[in-house]
């Protein structure tokens, strides 16, 4: 089972937000489905407005979140975030003075006590790099249990920017999702969204953070692959060991054969068998697997090497 709350707030009687509800409707949407319409996660909405997502609501729906076995539990926060000497707290629509909302602190506590084989914690707010850090260890160390991940928009003494109507940060995660951050097998995991969301802002920008404690990464969405699995098992055909070279030669060039008309043909012709290896080499190329050697790009198969 997977599992996700994906909660947006726009209704503050202090200072309304305009984008963090669109956000979390298109949080949601990328994470119920894989790329190709299979299910993905159930998730839970909690949006306001639409929804008063007060102090009760937002703590009992974290703790609803992390309470049972599943296999991931994903929370996702979009809305402002607040940050003083006891810490960093998310801000609900009920929030006064002295009792802003709900205590990161807290919801580290629900996360790190849950027995979820996985559990992920996304926020877009201001001083969300406050999550995972403690207050009582003086923020200087994260405390998180196995299998825990935090990805947040920014620093702790950092805001989260909106542009165009949607967080720079959750823009930049969706993108990530749609398969921006995909491996050669097309699984994005909250490793590859980070480094994602990382390159793409800039040392000027707001700094995202990553905190995490897992001995390998889950994958949170599937999008179609690079390389298809079938052409993947052939690499170990064509470089058993790691180092290994596969010398080519004028056999490997579909345009090296009498029927093509060309007005030079060298031996030997194209062999079929070898036209399809080189195809298969140039899909590995592209993927970063192998790369000519002694060459820049692909070029020719007359004479290359590939390792």
């Amino acid at each position: 089972m997977r599992k996700a709350l994906v909660v947006g707030i726009n209704d503050y009687n202090m200072k309304p937000l305009q984008g963090c509800v669109n956000d979390a409707n298109a949080v949601k949407a990328i994470l119920e489905t894989h790329e190709g319409g299979a299910p993905n996660f159930r998730v839970l909405p909690l949006t306001s407005p639409g929804t008063t997502v007060d102090r009760a609501k937002l703590r009992g729906s974290i703790d609803e979140l992390f309470s049972g076995d599943c296999d991931i539990a994903l929370l996702y926060f979009s809305g402002h975030g607040f940050i003083k000497s006891t810490g960093g707290y998310l801000v609900t629509t009920d929030a006064k003075r002295y009792d802003e909302g709900v205590s990161m602190d807290e919801i580290l506590v629900y996360a790190n006590l849950s027995k979820a084989k996985n559990k992920i914690i996304i926020l877009d707010c201001c001083h969300s790099g406050a999550c995972g850090s403690p207050i009582i260890a003086g923020n200087n160390c994260a405390q998180l249990s196995e299998g825990l991940s935090v990805l947040t928009a920014s620093r702790e003494s950092e805001s989260a920017l909106e542009l165009n109507g949607s967080g720079v940060f959750t823009s930049l995660v969706i993108n990530a999702l749609q398969g921006g951050a995909a491996d050669v097998r097309g699984h994005v995991t909250p490793g590859s969204i980070y480094a994602y969301v990382d390159q793409a802002l800039g040392p000027w920008d707001q700094r995202p953070i990553f905190k995490t404690n897992v001995t390998s990464f889950t994958s949170l969405r599937t999008v179609s692959p690079r390389v298809a699995d079938a052409t993947l098992r052939r690499l170990t055909e064509y470089f058993p060991s790691v180092g290994d070279e596969h010398r080519l030669n004028p056999s490997y060039e579909f345009t090296n054969d009498p029927n093509q008309l060309r007005p030079e043909i060298t031996e030997p012709i194209a062999d079929q068998r070898n036209v399809a290896i080189f195809k298969d080499l140039q899909k590995f190329v592209s993927a970063g697997l192998v790369e000519p050697v002694n060459e820049q790009h692909m070029g020719t198969s007359k004479n290359g090497i590939f390792s």
